[in-house]
């Protein structure tokens, strides 16, 4: 019967320590999970300010030094001088000047990555919306701060088809 009892309390204290710690690990994930929310939402603030200002280190700052831009119908465009590019095409070539980006979910535990969710409005230099999307972003936890590492991205209107036969 002492055994019984024995092993019953090291059952107990060992099945005590082991939620306990589980549940110390879920508090750190949700505070770093938050964290990440809270750079994602800092960064997209800045995103279309840097084309209102035509400032290009605006944006080359938001990605990481080893991120790329998956445009749609384009090769990638990858690390900071890819990003450099596609700002002054963006800028340039479709009139990109303002927008707004809308986070519908954020995905992961914030460890390194996590991945956000959402959707795009372009606006152009008269103050249309002139193309809106959805996307899905891998972010990185990098020294420098939470920075984009994947940006992955579609428009909504439909693609026209009649231009390309020719």
């Amino acid at each position: 019967m002492k055994q019984y009892n024995y092993c019953s309390t090291v059952l107990l204290l060992s099945l005590s320590f082991t939620l306990t710690d589980c549940k110390s690990n879920k508090l750190d994930t949700d505070s770093t999970t938050a964290e990440a929310k809270k750079a994602i939402a800092a960064s997209n603030a800045l995103y279309f300010e840097s084309f209102e200002k035509n400032d290009s280190s605006i944006f080359i700052n938001s990605y990481a030094e080893d991120a790329c831009i998956m445009a749609p119908n384009v090769p990638e465009a990858c690390g900071r001088g890819g990003a450099a590019k596609f700002f002054r095409a963006a800028y340039d070539t479709y009139g990109l000047r303002g927008g707004k980006f809308i986070t519908t979910a954020v995905y992961g535990d914030g460890a390194g990555y996590v991945t956000e969710e959402g959707l795009w409005l372009s606006i152009n230099a008269k103050g249309v919306i002139f193309d809106k999307g959805k996307f899905l972003v891998l972010w990185k936890k990098t020294p420098e701060g939470w920075k984009m590492f994947r940006d992955s991205f579609s428009a909504n209107q439909e693609h026209d088809t009649k231009n390309d036969a020719q």
